[in-house]
């Protein structure tokens, strides 16, 4: 695929398990807002630097918008643009068909596992 192939730019921005998350997660509050602690309380395992970078990076793209309350220490509140709900559709389809065929992909992945090298 050519490095200028909009789906390969656009899995290059998106397709990380931590974005997937946080859109589902930003989605599920929609049209709310939701503060960075409680965002990051709502991804289980995701670290405050990854979390931060994922955030800029989907500010960045127009998905994400950001707002700072002036109060000391900043209130800083994220929410889904319509850009970015867009989005939460192709990735439930995605997270759906994972949830189905994942037990298909173990267990074809253990029995290459177990099968000798050609």
């Amino acid at each position: 695929m050519d490095p200028r192939c909009p789906t390969r730019q656009l899995l290059d921005r998106i397709g990380t398990k931590w974005t997937s998350m946080a859109v589902k997660v930003l989605a599920e509050e929609a049209p709310g807002e939701l503060r960075f602690a409680e965002l990051r309380r709502r991804v289980p395992g995701i670290s405050q630097k990854m979390l931060s970078v994922t955030l800029q990076s989907l500010v960045r793209d127009g998905l994400v918008g950001r707002r700072v309350e002036p109060t000391v220490p900043p209130a800083v509140h994220y929410r889904l643009t319509a850009l970015g709900l867009s989005l939460e559709d192709p990735l439930s389809a995605l997270r759906a068909w994972a949830e189905a065929h994942m037990p298909e992909i173990d267990r074809n992945h253990q029995l290459a596992d177990e099968s000798p090298l050609d």
